[in-house]
């Protein structure tokens, strides 16, 4: 996303230049096309005549659905039969932070019934919040299993081992499994050894942030068989116990979990060799006294990740100060302002920072927490970032301006401002977001989520005037009345999909901004003036729109009052969204499709 392409106009222009002046042969245009991999640089060389589209349809070799139901599996054969990877996302992304119920839908049986077999060509097959049944999994597999490549099943839901241990031993080809995040009910641990026994070409297995438990003999044995494994991410698992693993793992490069369980036992530990190529690295439970075990190889790191471990700001200071060459950190916020001072004094090379946000431990309250002082040190220090993504305690204008001066190659940037403090230092923070978007003229993604009193109408005027190339938008707790929102749709000419939550806005306001911005293709918002049925959401229909209402839940207004704790659905949401496939079947009752009077 960091490269220069040609804008679509200038390519179409091109192309039609090309193909009626010079009379191309097909043979040359599916060469050349064979060149042309960005998705709107497809999209535009398939608009300059028939010719072209015929040809795109018959020489695209990957296609992403952004969302699962925007589009129709016998629609995308027809368009694409000879697609060699397939990836589609499915639940709205509010449900990676528990405000989507699991039975809200995004199945993936449809897809996989109805492209598995006729896709002959399909290698790759990558799905993203999505339910997945073991049914599913033992389709593609007779399909597909012979030639299959690639499967990444991100944040699914819905199967079990069972249908790995398949995967496993039918799809001999395979280089990349990928289970991040995905909820796998374990019935036993049999599937790993049936990789390790059967597959010899693996280069990426990922099954990090599961809760699968495996027999440390089977990764050696997967280390002994695969001498071209370069990338492991896994669940829970002593590293004391990977010992003969990192041995026989001498190509790898990246590793993720296993665990330090007996924290402070480092003489428990001091085995533990990581193969002499890892430079991408991120281990679980790590405390102060397990460091040294990085030291012999820390300045060699490219990407470190210490969001699940038990160290101090002074940890994050003394061990970041041994990694110069480090192009992604990803730490929580308990590294602090004088973490984030190291990290510009030491890291010139950075590319990617990610600080979540950590456990709300009283104890912990003096170390914990980033403000404008930590942004304002990377930001003048690490000038090549492309993506920051920051949970802050506070901030400010000038530091949002410092990062606007200084960080201009960053193509996605977001920032949550925790309610941990009872004031912050300068808000509106008007100046500091106009400041931001126009000099990061690179941003593609933005995400800006706030406290009330964050943003004023003024403010959200300017993300809309300085906003012409992103394409993603999450707002949180921005404006303050209709009026602003109108204003920043206007000038949201190329947005194609936005996210609202805690906003002051009416269903009328809603309905009419999404009229006033031409590319918008998906809204989804939680937390604003709703009405009980929705009605006024019906303003914003157009042609291959479709309008989904969610209300409160009284069952969970109850249980709120009960235990005092918030339930997902205790406010009102709706998702819109274009779609060639029409209104979906398989709503769950507490969803309401809203259909204009025709």
């Amino acid at each position: 996303m960091g490269g220069e392409v040609p804008e679509p106009r200038q390519l179409t222009s091109a192309l039609s230049a090309l193909s009626f002046g010079c009379g191309v042969p097909d043979k040359a245009l599916h060469l050349v096309m064979g060149y042309v991999d960005a998705p709107r640089d497809r999209e535009a060389a398939s608009l300059v005549c028939r010719r072209w589209h015929r040809i795109d349809a018959l020489t695209r070799k990957h296609v992403t659905v952004g969302f699962c139901y925007a589009a129709d599996p016998s629609r995308l054969l027809a368009r694409f039969p000879t697609l060699e990877s397939l990836a589609l996302k499915g639940k709205p992304r509010a449900a990676m932070y528990g405000l989507i119920p699991e039975d809200w839908g995004a199945y993936a049986a449809p897809w996989v019934a109805g492209l598995a077999a006729p896709l002959d060509r399909l290698k790759a097959l990558k799905l993203r919040r999505m339910t997945v049944t073991d049914d599913d999994i033992a389709a593609l597999v007779r399909a597909r299993g012979h030639m299959l490549q690639e499967l990444r099943l991100d944040k699914c839901s819905g199967f079990s081992t069972d249908a790995l241990r398949l995967v496993a031993r039918s799809c001999r080809s395979l280089r990349t499994l990928f289970l991040e995040e995905c909820s796998i009910t374990d019935k036993d641990g049999e599937w790993l050894h049936e990789l390790a026994a059967n597959n010899s070409v693996l280069v990426t297995l990922n099954f990090y942030m599961t809760e699968l438990k495996v027999a440390p003999a089977d990764l050696e044995l997967l280390a002994k068989n695969c001498k071209s494994l370069l990338s492991l991410k896994m669940s829970e698992c002593d590293l004391s116990d990977l010992v003969d693993f990192f041995k026989a793992a001498n190509a790898l490069e990246d590793f993720a979990g296993g665990a330090f369980y007996e924290v402070g036992e480092l003489t428990k530990y001091e085995k533990v060799k990581f193969p002499p190529r890892v430079c991408f690295l991120g281990l679980t439970y790590m405390g102060t006294n397990e460091m040294p075990v990085i030291f012999p190889f820390s300045a060699s790191l490219k990407k470190l990740d210490l969001q699940y471990t038990f160290l101090t700001t002074e940890d994050h200071c003394q061990l970041i100060s041994k990694c110069p060459n480090l192009f992604v950190l990803e730490v929580r916020n308990l590294i602090g302002d004088r973490g984030l001072q190291v990290v510009g004094d030491t890291c010139k090379k950075l590319r990617r920072l990610r600080i979540e946000r950590g456990d709300d431990d009283p104890g912990l309250e003096e170390e914990q927490g980033v403000s404008q002082i930590g942004l304002t040190a990377v930001a003048v220090g690490c000038r090549d970032l492309e993506y920051i993504a920051a949970y802050v305690s506070d901030i400010t204008n000038g530091a949002l301006e410092s990062i606007g001066t200084f960080c201009q190659n960053l193509y996605d940037f977001r920032l949550v401002l925790l309610d941990r403090q009872k004031q912050v230092t300068d808000l509106p923070l008007d100046n500091g977001v106009r400041a931001l978007l126009r000099n990061c003229t690179k941003l593609r993604r933005f995400a800006f989520y706030l406290r009330p009193g964050g943003l004023s109408d003024t403010g959200l005027d300017y993300i809309g005037q300085y906003s012409g190339n992103i394409q993603y938008m999450l707002l949180g707790n921005v404006g303050e009345s209709d009026l602003g929102l109108i204003r920043f749709a206007i000038g949201c000419t190329n947005l194609r999909m936005l996210e609202l939550r805690s906003c002051c806005f009416s269903e009328r306001a809603l309905s009419l901004a999404v009229l006033q911005m031409p590319s918008l293709r998906y809204i989804w918002v939680q937390g604003y003036k709703a009405s009980q049925t929705g009605l006024e959401l019906l303003l914003m229909a157009r042609p291959f729109w479709n309008i989904e209402f969610m209300p409160p839940s009284p069952e969970s207004m109850l249980r709120m009052a009960v235990d005092r704790e918030p339930c997902v659905d205790t406010q009102a949401q709706v998702l819109a969204y274009h779609s060639l496939a029409g209104q979906r079947s398989d709503c769950p009752d507490w969803v309401t499709p809203l259909h204009p009077a025709a």
